[in-house]
């Protein structure tokens, strides 16, 4: 592995408290010089914005622009995104323009599954807690400016772990359903390989499903955040709130059902309905 760094020019598109605080990664910390460094499958990156550059600083085998260009998605065009869904309408709009800097990270997704199994009924320190143990205890250690990183494990090396280890790691009710799923993705019961080359959005989350712990909502955050599957809508308490706040309108918002939701986001915001729910989640969790 080797230290490397890429600059790219700043813009609109790219902001870093947007992209690491709106709940689609667990593993990036905001450092005291307001840079953030995260742990990503191949390697440890810091990212920084300075003198009208974004510069990424990195230890990884491969090339850090291939590997920065993949991660941050750079290949979508996030303006014409943005364009497209102001239109929709003025919330979406105020929401976009408070969230402008939102991209959708391209994550691994042998630990997308995994992390977001463990954020079902979670919270954020919690899951990141979970998941550095998990890393620390079956993954590869990176000296990266003077601290030690370790990298989320392979599933072959996750499946050394007992059910009682994973307990032990506070995985909670969890951990047979990781125990199980681990399993599953060995034995290739499900081919997530194959499931990258799948456009059938609800055939993937089909196959999903068969995993233990992932539910509707873990299946959509799957998609969304490793498979670049732009027309779901995850939908938690936050989203549930936003979306009857802002167009349902409903006194009991508990009373609002997930297929209401659905159905809603589908007829307004289509295709795109995932990079909403992102912008609509942010601005409300935040305000």
């Amino acid at each position: 592995m080797k230290e490397q760094i890429y600059e790219i020019e700043d813009i609109k598109e790219f902001e870093l408290s947007h992209i690491f605080e709106c709940g689609q990664c667990f593993r990036w910390e905001k450092e005291d010089d307001g840079s953030y460094t995260g742990v990503i499958k191949s390697g440890v990156l810091n990212v920084r914005k300075e003198n009208g550059k974004i510069i990424f600083h990195g230890i990884f085998d491969g090339s850090i622009k291939d590997i920065v260009n993949d991660y941050f998605d750079f290949d979508t065009d996030y303006k014409k995104i943005k364009d497209t869904l102001s239109k929709v309408d003025i919330n979406l709009k105020k929401s976009i323009e408070y969230g402008y800097g939102i991209r959708i990270l391209h994550q691994d997704l042998e630990e997308t599954i995994i992390s977001f199994i463990i954020s079902a009924n979670n919270n954020i320190p919690r899951i990141k807690g979970i998941i550095n143990r998990m890393s620390k205890k079956c993954g590869k250690k990176i000296d990266f400016l003077g601290k030690e990183y370790y990298l989320f494990p392979e599933i072959s090396e996750l499946s050394k772990l007992s059910v009682k280890d994973l307990r032990e790691l506070g995985l909670g009710f969890r951990d047979k359903r990781i125990y199980d799923t681990i399993r599953k993705i060995l034995n290739k019961e499900i081919d997530l390989e194959n499931l990258k080359k799948i456009d059938d959005t609800d055939l993937v989350r089909e196959e999903l499903l068969k995993l233990d712990g992932v539910g509707p909502k873990v299946a959509d955050c799957i998609m969304l955040f490793s498979l670049k599957k732009y027309d779901v809508f995850p939908i938690d308490v936050w989203v549930r709130r936003v979306m009857n706040e802002l167009y349902i309108k409903n006194e009991d918002e508990t009373k609002v059902s997930k297929n209401a939701i659905d159905k809603l986001s589908k007829e307004k915001f289509g295709a795109l309905r995932g990079l909403a729910q992102q912008y609509l989640f942010y601005f409300r969790r935040e305000n």
